[in-house]
């Protein structure tokens, strides 16, 4: 594949699953696939620095404040962990430790680490100001979050105010989960009222904790461990151990299973004990988090632009069992790309019965040489959806044969095709139930229309009874049909109906309407054009503004756009040249939806045309998203990397190695004061 269409393909797909974890809460793969893809995004744009754009995977910490909550900056930024998943890996970090901290610690005396069981929840910072409590935030993007306060002091065990804690300012880190006692129950009462069970506790956690109802908070039983503190309070002490203990003093949870170690040996014996115990603690853990506990040590180690490099996260082995794969399936997404998937006999697997599995593509089918009734190895890891990872070729029965990909979609019949260079067999056919299926639940979601309570359980009810064959459907519904729709879930082997109900309908008529409203990017990004996410789409809507002159651009115009590559390009136009997508949105349209940009339209002359310029550290008067905005408003292009042709690298606090890159290369660099004037037009 071309690298650029790899790229594109990487970073889209590494987006799709970051939406999913952050911000719905539903993850399809495990952590370490997750990080085989970012891997491999990695080597590719080391090997093309010019391909390196500011909003790539590999620039920023997964997640993003989502809508319904104020946005608000964390003291310092909130940054995710580097993985390992073996012990070699474990001793690759200590040698990465040692090399760091070079001749500060005599060769034969081990370095001091902190082993903390990982817990699986939502990352929050809790900030008190003379022992009070102020705010709550969640992670975000790692610079700014949501703020979720009204939420947190319904958090059980998190303290309106400290005992004894330091005076000023300080920010206290830890994670919100939901205990499995809590979750069991939860779920029982999500059944019992037709609601769809969460998959596993940081689901749960994480979707509570975005609920604008702090009785749903109280109600559902989370707790909160803490772990860190930043802040002029932070500095007090010399080890990490010591802020643990105080942290339990102030009365903050602190989880007390963690222990002070010497050298990798002691982590691993740590982390094999904690890997068999696991199942009886009464929250889920997936890892150990390893610290190094002299601080200054940690800032003499610094950090990368995503991780902290004086910490590691040890995850456990996934769990494996063996069973029989019944079938091979194929399901079609919104995109219409058929994706294959296994039937299993129901197996116990981390905590809970598992009996679907992705199986990705045919390639991976044929490299593992899957077959229908062969006896497999599933492992589970993260609780997420579990993968089979080979067959028991000693237990296949004789009479088995390869698996053949299906040359119709199992849907609406359509030939599948498959687009050269590609390995996605894809369904053509627009009106397919299960595209249409897929594209309203993305039409819906929070970051599209974000039309609150169109879920997938409503979604499905809308095809079936044929309510619903399109995005401009959705605003013909009527309030009454909408009250009568019922669902049905099963509960102990009885069905349970419940009806949608008067109240419900009409919250979510008001939904959809209020949708009209919306921003028209927001529209370009909901209708599903292949390649277009959400940057892409306020591009498109920024330079266009009005859907008519959107339709009746050229494929060159679209390539002058920045952010608009070659591909996404002739991807648009081949959306807009289908006759039933003219019609789609001439409908929606028609509906009442704005098709129309908000957005300032770019004023004055635009004097970086044609420069990109690269940032690094943190600005003081102003966010990274609004000097991005800035710059672009004057013609400019921000760039992830610092390459030759980087116009200047604008330099805040804290400034990672692309000041060094910069210097190297020669390329102009600029403080904040000198930006700032040549934002202005200044000399």
């Amino acid at each position: 594949m071309d690298p650029i269409d790899r790229l594109q393909q990487l970073r889209a797909e590494i987006r799709r699953h970051e939406d999913l974890y952050y911000e719905q809460s539903a993850p399809e793969i495990s952590d370490a696939s997750f990080d085989e893809l970012m891997r491999e995004l990695e080597a590719l744009e080391e090997q093309y620095p010019d391909l390196v754009t500011p909003d790539s995977p590999t620039q920023r910490v997964g997640g993003r404040p989502v809508e319904g909550f104020a946005s608000a900056g964390h003291l310092v930024p909130m940054l995710s962990l580097d993985n390992a998943y073996s012990e070699a890996e474990l001793r690759e970090f200590e040698d990465r430790v040692r090399r760091g901290i070079g001749a500060v610690l005599p060769p034969e005396e081990p370095v001091d680490y902190v082993a903390e069981l990982k817990i699986d929840g939502l990352s929050i910072a809790l900030t008190y100001e003379n022992g009070a409590l102020q705010r709550g935030v969640t992670r975000g993007d790692g610079t700014r979050g949501e703020d979720v306060t009204s939420n947190i002091v319904a958090v059980s065990g998190v303290p309106r105010r400290l005992k004894g804690g330091p005076t000023g300012l300080v920010e206290v880190r830890g994670e919100i989960y939901l205990p499995r006692k809590e979750f069991d129950r939860v779920n029982r009462e999500r059944e019992e009222s037709g609601e769809p069970a969460f998959a596993n506790p940081r689901n749960s956690a994480a979707g509570t904790m975005r609920s604008l109802d702090p009785a749903v908070v109280r109600r559902r039983g989370l707790r909160a461990f803490v772990y860190q503190l930043v802040g002029p309070g932070a500095s007090e002490r010399q080890r990490h151990a010591e802020t643990l203990e105080a942290l339990a003093a102030w009365g903050l949870p602190v989880e007390p299973h963690w222990r002070r170690c010497r050298g990798s040996e002691d982590l691993l014996a740590f982390c094999h004990e904690w890997q068999n115990q696991r199942r009886a603690l009464d929250f889920d853990t997936d890892g150990v988090v390893i610290k190094v506990d002299d601080l200054a040590l940690r800032e003499r180690l610094g950090s990368t632009s995503k991780f902290p490099r004086w910490a590691v996260a040890f995850k456990f082995p996934a769990e494996r069992r063996e069973t029989t794969l019944l079938a091979i399936k194929v399901n079609i997404g919104r995109t219409g790309a058929a994706t294959p998937y296994a039937e299993l006999a129901p197996v116990k697997l981390g905590g809970s019965t598992v009996s679907l599995a992705t199986l990705h593509n045919e390639q991976e089918i044929a490299r593992r040489d899957l077959r229908e009734r062969d006896t497999v190895v599933v492992e589970k890891g993260g609780d997420v959806i579990p993968k089979v990872v080979e067959p028991v070729l000693s237990k296949r029965p004789a009479d088995s044969q390869p698996w053949v990909m299906p040359r119709e979609c199992p849907f609406c019949d359509s030939a599948l095709h498959k687009p050269e260079g590609e390995v996605v067999w894809r369904c053509p056919n627009s009106s397919c139930p299960a595209k249409i299926r897929r594209g309203l639940e993305h039409f819906a979601s929070r970051r599209a229309m974000n039309i609150e309570g169109l879920g997938e359980s409503l979604v499905d009810q809308l095809i079936t009874t044929g309510m619903v064959r399109d995005f401009a459907d959705l605003y013909r519904l009527d309030r009454d049909a909408l009250a009568n729709l019922t669902s049905v879930s099963l509960r102990e082997g009885r069905e349970l109906k419940r009806r949608l109900g008067d109240k419900s309908a009409a919250k979510l008529v008001e939904q959809i309407e209020r949708s009209k409203k919306n921003d028209f990017w927001r529209l370009i990004f909901a209708v599903g054009i292949r390649h277009v996410g959400e940057r892409g789409a306020q591009a498109l809507a920024r330079a266009f503004r009005t859907l008519e002159a959107l339709m009746s651009a050229s494929v060159e115009s679209f390539e002058r756009v920045n952010d608009i590559g070659p591909v996404v390009a002739a991807s648009v136009r081949d959306f807009l040249d289908e006759p039933r997508n003219r019609e789609l949105l001439h409908r929606l349209r028609d509906a009442g939806v704005n098709t129309e940009s908000s957005a300032p339209e770019p004023a004055g002359a635009q004097t970086l045309a044609g420069k990109a310029l690269v940032l690094t550290g943190t600005l003081a008067t102003m966010t990274r998203e609004e000097a991005e905005a800035k710059i672009e408003a004057l013609g400019g292009k921000v760039s992830g990397s610092v390459s030759r042709k980087t116009a200047y690298l604008v330099v805040g606090a804290d400034p990672g190695s692309k000041l060094d890159k910069a210097t190297e290369l020669g390329v102009p660099i600029l403080e904040e004061d000198e930006f700032r004037m040549l934002i202005m037009g200044k000399e």
